[in-house]
């Protein structure tokens, strides 16, 4: 995922470092033509009041230490039923939003949900060793609730817990269907991340805190944002040496300022024209 900040041209390189600066006319003509794709777009009302995922359905954070052969029998869809599922579907779950606003959604079964949880990742990194995989073995399982990440805040939703032998944690699996939920929108093929996270500074209404991705041998001359009365576009001008260089990924952090506060407007990345998500990584100690 953090490769999305190097181009394809970088990949195939391998070794060259070819970020290119873009001039202030060139940043300004990208970020009109970015805001003006995203204002009052399908993705814009979704990200604003539907439900946009930021993560996946499956809910590993309440994991306490799990066993390593769970972690990978999961992975790789090693699982056995050994439970009767509950066979009532769950009434409409009413989701109550950062900001008030409530929406009714439909759930599903926990078959439904079991059908989705063991089933194997898109792509096995590892696999299951010669003798196969300890079994997941489902003795049980329970209604309850998770935590999401959404494009409007954390929210509380219903959720299946599936009790495995030998693992004290839940499986977690969110009960909210797909119907009612949009994916995260995606970088189009050939446009590349600028600005991963920002965060609002303490004391500094104007300034937004830019997190952002670079090579060893890149220059970064400062960052630039683009306001309109509803989004601000933003970006970091960097550039290569030129020559040739390791193909390390760093994070960095970096300042723009804003004409005024940010209040309720997206900040959206003119690379790949789609909304940046609040929160930057924490500095290492």
């Amino acid at each position: 995922m953090l490769w999305r900040t190097i181009s394809g041209l970088c990949l195939v390189l391998l070794l060259a470092s070819c970020s290119h600066r873009v001039s202030p006319g060139r940043f300004e003509a990208r970020a009109r033509e970015v805001a003006a794709r995203w204002d009052g777009s399908a993705g814009d009302r979704a990200w604003r009041s539907g439900f946009v995922l930021l993560g996946g359905l499956q809910d590993r954070g309440g994991w306490t230490d799990p066993p390593a052969w769970a972690a990978l029998s999961a992975h790789n869809g090693v699982w056995k039923l050994a439970a009767e599922l509950p066979a009532e579907p769950l009434s409409e779950a009413r989701l109550r939003w950062p900001d008030g606003a409530v929406s009714e959604v439909p759930l599903v079964t926990a078959a439904d949900a079991y059908a989705e949880l063991s089933k194997p990742a898109d792509f096995i990194e590892e696999e299951c060793p010669a003798k196969g995989c300890r079994p997941l073995r489902v003795t049980g399982v329970e209604p309850g609730e998770t935590t999401l990440e959404t494009s409007r805040g954390t929210i509380r939703v219903p959720a299946w817990l599936f009790s495995v032998k030998g693992v004290e944690s839940k499986f977690v699996y969110v009960a909210v269907a797909p119907s009612a939920i949009t994916a995260r929108p995606q970088a189009a093929e050939g446009e590349s991340e600028e600005v991963r996270g920002f965060d609002l500074i303490e004391g500094k209404p104007h300034d937004l805190l830019l997190e952002y991705g670079y090579g060893s041998c890149d220059r970064v001359h400062g960052a630039r944002a683009y306001e309109t009365g509803n989004l601000v576009v933003v970006d970091v001008d960097q550039e290569g040496s030129g020559g040739f260089c390791d193909l390390a990924l760093h994070m960095g952090t970096i300042t723009v300022t804003l004409t005024r506060p940010l209040g309720d407007r997206l900040v959206l990345d003119s690379g790949t024209g789609l909304p940046v998500v609040r929160g930057v990584t924490p500095p290492r100690k």
